[in-house]
């Protein structure tokens, strides 16, 4: 768009090419519209201004939020400060929109650092979480097999326990035996 309206501030352009940069400029100016309409997910525009913020939950207990603020990206805005006529249909209006058109790409500069910031915040969060989740489920595997090699080592000593109660009966009766063949 800075180009376009740069290239329409020239004096000796003919008016087939001014309308012809004009109607690429105007394309461009709609498309920002168009963008930002369909930015929105799960029924939430960060872009439109429909809100202010979204918080997300950042414990279990739901104590600590993390707060994305919203933008306002519509033409005509704090923002952009394109309106959605602005046009470079001649000298003047092209050199005004040059100035718009710089000072709105400065504006989305700061709104983009900000939404990125959050964004990154969002990432690191969602990351530790991640890494969290899976260290509990491996702890939690680590318990449950700590608890299966426990059971089965006693299952073990029983068993173990049970060989050598049988044997001792068995040796226990055959000694009887033998003391009942000394005495008859």
């Amino acid at each position: 768009m800075q180009q376009k309206a740069l290239a329409a501030s020239d004096s000796s352009l003919d008016t087939a090419s001014r309308n012809a940069l004009n109607n690429d400029f105007t394309a461009l100016r709609n498309q920002i519209t168009s963008t930002v309409i369909n930015a929105g997910f799960n029924g939430v525009n960060l872009l439109d201004g429909s809100i202010a913020a979204i918080t997300s939950l950042a414990n279990t207990s739901g104590t600590s939020v993390l707060t994305t603020q919203a933008e306002n990206l519509t033409l005509g805005g704090a923002i952009i400060v394109l309106t959605s006529t602005t046009s470079i249909s001649t000298t003047a209006l092209a050199a005004a929109a040059i100035t718009l058109v710089n000072q709105s790409l400065s504006n989305v500069d700061t709104a983009l650092a900000t939404l990125g910031t959050s964004s990154k915040a969002l990432d690191t969060h969602l990351t530790f979480v991640s890494n969290l989740q899976d260290t509990l489920t491996t702890g939690i595997g680590n318990l449950v097999n700590a608890d299966l090699a426990k059971e089965s080592a006693t299952l073990q000593a029983l068993q173990t326990k049970q060989q050598l109660g049988i044997q001792a009966l068995s040796i226990a009766n055959s000694a009887s035996a033998a003391l009942l063949g000394l005495f008859r």
